[in-house]
């Protein structure tokens, strides 16, 4: 019998993480204690929407909610960049640790102002880091060339391409790198060679192709991944039901013990 490969796959989901991020966590701490095995991060940080970062905190004295996001260098980046290629601006850090205070404990505070990542997914997974949540977890990110490589092919999916000084995440459609503008408007973008280490799949396929290298025994899937996900893809995978959860959209920013 094979070890226990307990995993569950997240986007960088905020500078402080989103609470069903930390519920997925502590689901999978509770079931390495149960059966043993490792635990695996699969980190999204290909995924290029910028409402994923959004990071919702509430005042410390009012308990009014505010949401803090990055900010971006130009539209462009904003739009298409995936996240492990959105970069931090100068000055942000510093200008979102002086709102910090009114909003998370001191320590969560400092812990901010030492991160010095320049890209958006690395600042995420430093700071998640540095809060202790990823003690004794491997991290597998989907934008790690590596990995790309060794996934198995499908056939619906995204490539990774420079455009406009920037490198945006392009839907490969009928031959063509396309840009979705929203609603039915869409940028087709140059013809360019491009190779399996700069593809990622769409969410339909992304399981399928996660686990041909990763090779889960089991999956902790949040509610929202519990409507698409394809588990015929996987029928070795044992899948679980992430631990409940309050406000499961806002911040997790616990002070340390």
């Amino acid at each position: 019998m094979t070890s226990p490969v307990i995993c569950f796959g997240q986007q960088p989901c905020g500078f402080f993480p989103r609470r069903f991020l930390a519920a997925k966590l502590f689901t999978a701490r509770r079931l390495r204690e149960e059966l043993g095995g490792e635990i695996v991060f699969f980190l999204h940080d290909s995924d290029h929407d910028p409402r994923e970062t959004q990071t919702t905190l509430r005042h410390r004295k009012t308990g009014e909610a505010h949401t803090f996001n990055f900010t971006f260098e130009n539209k462009l980046q904003r739009k298409f960049s995936p996240l492990c290629a959105k970069r931090v601006p100068a000055g942000w850090r510093d200008n979102t640790a002086r709102q910090l205070p009114a909003y998370v404990d001191a320590a969560w505070v400092d812990a901010f102002k030492q991160i010095g990542a320049t890209r958006v997914a690395d600042f995420c997974l430093q700071m998640y880091e540095r809060m202790g949540l990823l003690e004794g977890v491997r991290v597998v990110r989907s934008a790690d060339p590596g990995f790309r490589c060794a996934a198995c092919d499908v056939s619906d999916f995204f490539v990774d391409v420079p455009y406009q000084g920037e490198t945006v995440r392009a839907r490969f459609v009928d031959g063509a790198l396309q840009l979705h503008e929203g609603g039915d408007s869409f940028v087709t973008l140059p013809p360019v060679p491009f190779d399996k280490s700069q593809i990622s799949p769409t969410r339909d396929s992304r399981l399928r192709w996660m686990q041909s290298v990763l090779h889960c025994t089991h999956y902790i899937a949040g509610a929202g991944e519990q409507a698409y996900l394809r588990r015929e893809d996987a029928p070795e995978i044992t899948f679980v039901n992430r631990d409940p959860i309050d406000r499961p959209d806002e911040a997790y920013c616990e002070a340390r013990a």
